[in-house]
Order: structure tokens, then C-alpha cells, then sequence
């Protein structure tokens, strides 16, 4: 009998769980700030025509969040996710220091 109970509180329990990881893969993830403490870190700039060259020496013309290697959001989309900002997105015509020309 408390195997069956067991087994039934499991259950339950994994289904609220997943039902909540369903919930949140749906909502959308927030958006990077350029306070937040890794964007500071990398030089985030959300738009990159705003980037000062003479602070950031990494900076060549025309870089951008949608022609770099790491940047994961759609052609055409405003914003997308990248792994250096984990759980956020990442605005399409920003830049950081970590850019890498896409391939």
C-alpha cells in the first residue's frame, strides 16, 4: 500500500513539474540589459551603431547580433537568444565583445 501512494505522489509531483517546464519554454525570455552585470562584462551594446570603437577595439563596422556566430534568433527577427546570456534574448542589431563573424 505505500508503494501505490508512493508511486501516486510521484506521479503527480511530475506531472505539475512538467506541466510548469512546458509553461515556461512557451513564455518568452526576457531581454538582455546592458546593466546587467555579463552584459557589462562583454561590452553589450543593444545597438551597435551606438558602440564607441575607441572603447571598444573588438568593434569592426557593420558587426551586429544577427551576422554572429553565436546569435540563435531567426532571419528577420527581432531578437534571439545567444549562449552567453543564458535564459535571455539578445536584440538582433546589438553587439558585444564576444562577436564572431557567422560563417
Amino acid at each position: 500500500m505505500t508503494n501505490r501512494r508512493v508511486f501516486i505522489l510521484q506521479t503527480v509531483v511530475g506531472t505539475s513539474a512538467l506541466a510548469s517546464g512546458v509553461a515556461m519554454a512557451a513564455a518568452p525570455m526576457p531581454m538582455v540589459v546592458e546593466t546587467d552585470a555579463m552584459a557589462k562584462s562583454l561590452g553589450y551594446a543593444a545597438d551597435a551603431t551606438k558602440v564607441d570603437a575607441k572603447v571598444q577595439k573588438k568593434f569592426v563596422a557593420g558587426s551586429n547580433c544577427t551576422n554572429c556566430a553565436l546569435y540563435q534568433g531567426k532571419a528577420g527577427e527581432a531578437a534571439g537568444g545567444c549562449p552567453l546570456f543564458a535564459g535571455k534574448q539578445v536584440t538582433a542589431k546589438g553587439w558585444c565583445s564576444a562577436w564572431a563573424k557567422k560563417a
